[in-house]
């Protein structure tokens, strides 16, 4: 039974058709690549604080503003 965690982030403001296609979406895949039925798919979506994730050992917002040259 494969399980899915999808995080977004709250800044963006996600809306209940786009987590919707998300979800269709992650569902597809788990059926074309693993061969499974939708019916045994589980897709979880968590809104988080920006915060509460990083990329490259970094808060996602000091690796954006590093990235982008702009001082806190």
């Amino acid at each position: 039974m494969p399980y899915v965690n999808i995080k977004i982030t709250r800044e963006g403001g996600t809306t209940a058709d786009q987590k919707a296609e998300l979800i269709k979406g992650a569902t597809d895949l788990l059926v074309r690549v693993l061969d499974k039925s939708p019916a045994t798919t589980f897709v979880v979506i968590d809104e988080v604080e920006m915060e509460d994730w990083g990329v490259g050992g970094l808060p996602v917002a000091d690796y954006r503003r590093q990235v982008s040259g702009v001082d806190g």
